[in-house]
């Protein structure tokens, strides 16, 4: 039997953190990362995740299947200096490893990126993503994001420009 786990991590083992470097490699190798085109080396990999753990504007996601780390996903609140956008959360740098898909993690990646976002009292969550990430963005509008705009030069992939949709989502607050 699979077995899916999805917790706000606020520490990595080093197992936690061999398996969550892994999984980006996969992902961003499959044309799936979260702004890097190629994986870095593997010790940039290791300090960006334990960096995430120090951002006090970060909360870290991360989704097991099978007790294999395979996939993350981040909440970022806006800057202490940002009163006027205190409101919106940011759901950033989702993914899951090729690998685990098809199991429900990314939806629930998302899904609990959101309930920490209504736990913190934000009142709309914003993500953005390539036009060519179709499945994720099918995933988002299934959940109910609503886009609100398009970048003609989201990203510059192999010297071409792609496009990136912005999205949207209203929360109620926590136990309404």
């Amino acid at each position: 039997m699979t077995t899916v786990y999805i917790r706000r991590a606020t520490s990595l083992t080093d197992r936690e953190l061999n398996e969550l470097c892994d999984a980006a490699e996969a992902a961003i190798t499959d044309g799936g990362g979260f702004g890097w085109l190629k994986p870095p080396p593997r010790n940039a990999f290791e300090k960006y995740w334990r960096g995430v753990l120090l951002v006090p504007e970060r909360e870290l996601y991360i989704a097991r299947l099978d007790d294999i780390v395979c996939g993350s996903a981040q909440l970022q609140r806006p800057a202490r200096n940002n009163e006027a956008q205190a409101f919106a959360g940011q759901l950033t740098t989702s993914f899951v490893a090729p690998w685990a898909r098809g199991h429900g993690l990314a939806r629930g990646l998302v899904e609990a990126v959101e309930r920490g976002a209504r736990a913190a009292g934000f009142r709309m969550l914003t993500l953005d993503v390539r036009v060519t990430q179709t499945v994720a963005i099918h995933l988002y509008e299934s959940l109910g994001f609503v886009r609100w705009a398009t970048n003609p030069r989201y990203a510059e992939v192999d010297g071409k420009f792609i496009a990136g949709h912005y999205y949207q989502k209203l929360l109620e607050p926590a136990g309404s």
